[in-house]
């Protein structure tokens, strides 16, 4: 084979894929497989460690959303996934969030922890005063029945802010 040729490595079909060379169904597919892909990913009792684990399941998940969507990961004492779920969706600039709400589903699912997560439709990260106070609120609210809140993930399509890693829970 001349040098300035190069097949695709055999156990990547994709990688000579770009996006602007898909069509907007085929694109709409690919996001699709993905989902797939990851939902047999974040199956549950999987070990979630890391806001890395869970950065690329949320981004694909919530992005393109025009509203805001709040939800939380389910995790029990081992931090094995129980269940992912979207809890309340909003306007394009908030949603409400109803502290007993959480506290009755954390119970009903049995968690030990859980990881909220919301999208910003503006596509701007930067956890807001009410993203604050809300996790706050629902931080101590879930201490009294003993579940933990590890972290809240802010998502937008292109970024991820994790109040763990800002040192905000």
């Amino acid at each position: 084979m001349p040098a300035s040729i190069t097949a695709p490595a055999p156990d990547n079909r994709f990688r000579s894929l770009s996006p602007c060379a898909l069509s907007k169904s085929e694109k709409s597919s690919v996001v699709a497989l993905a989902l797939k892909v990851l939902s047999q990913r974040f199956r549950r009792g999987r070990v979630l460690n890391s806001p890395q684990d869970i950065e690329g399941f949320l981004r694909l998940k919530l992005t393109g959303r025009r509203n805001e969507v709040f939800g939380i990961i389910y995790l029990d004492t081992r931090h094995r996934l129980i269940e992912i779920a979207e809890l309340f969706k909003g306007t394009v600039d908030g949603a409400t969030v109803y502290p007993r709400v959480v506290v009755q589903q954390a119970l009903e699912k049995n968690a030990a922890a859980i990881v909220i997560f919301h999208n910003h439709p503006s596509q701007v990260a930067e956890p807001s005063d009410a993203d604050r106070g809300i996790t706050l609120k629902l931080s101590r609210a879930l201490a009294l029945v003993d579940v933990r809140v590890l972290d809240h993930l802010v998502v937008t399509d292109g970024h991820v802010v994790s109040f763990a890693e800002r040192g905000l829970i």
